[in-house]
């Protein structure tokens, strides 16, 4: 019961981007469509997913037995930024315009530092394995709910509609804002 509470609380209650506000940029710069915003919702799953089993085995068997676990932040920032790279080259050769589409905010996953406040989360919160590849695949998945509603609702948006100091940035802000007070509803879930 604990692990599915720890996947919820990943995905709805401390949602990355609605609660958190990390990985921001990319939350508002490719949420203009739903499916490269799902396509990269579902980068940053294998990302993190990946990132919170590798940094989990880094920091338990190798960082913190040798006393480096000052070094873990580098660490965490090189086992992503491997991943991405894998990522890239993946949607590069079997998704020519996916990966086209995603543009800057492909190779920008490894700077996102809702990446790498997972994988610091984890090791705060003294996650086994386990516990950090499920609050690392709830985070992603809340990431993944997150910029996906907020493609839907841009793509619903008729912005001739709107008085002209709304359109554009202002009204994306105001939906993200509605979406992260809409999302509070989940802290009653708490664990």
């Amino acid at each position: 019961m604990n692990l599915i509470l720890i996947f919820i609380a990943g995905a709805l209650i401390n949602n990355v981007v609605l609660n958190q506000f990390l990985g921001i940029c990319s939350f508002l710069g490719v949420s203009k469509q739903i499916k490269p915003s799902f396509s990269l919702g579902m980068a940053v799953v294998f990302v993190i997913g990946m990132a919170s089993a590798v940094a989990n085995l880094l920091y338990t068997f190798v960082l913190k037995p040798f006393d480096l676990d000052y070094l873990k932040t580098i660490v965490f920032i090189l086992v992503i930024a491997a991943l991405v790279q894998v990522v890239e080259m993946f949607l590069k050769k079997t998704s020519p315009g996916l990966y086209k589409a995603l543009g800057i905010y492909l190779p920008l996953i490894t700077t996102n530092c809702a990446v790498l406040g997972v994988a610091l989360t984890n090791v705060q919160n003294d996650y086994n394995f386990i516990e950090s590849v499920l609050a690392g695949l709830g985070t992603a998945v809340g990431y993944t709910l997150a910029i996906t509603l907020l493609a839907g609702i841009r793509s619903r948006i008729n912005e001739d509609d709107l008085p002209a100091p709304l359109r554009g940035a202002p009204i994306v802000l105001v939906c993200a804002a509605l979406m992260s007070i809409a999302f509070t509803g989940f802290s009653g879930l708490s664990l």
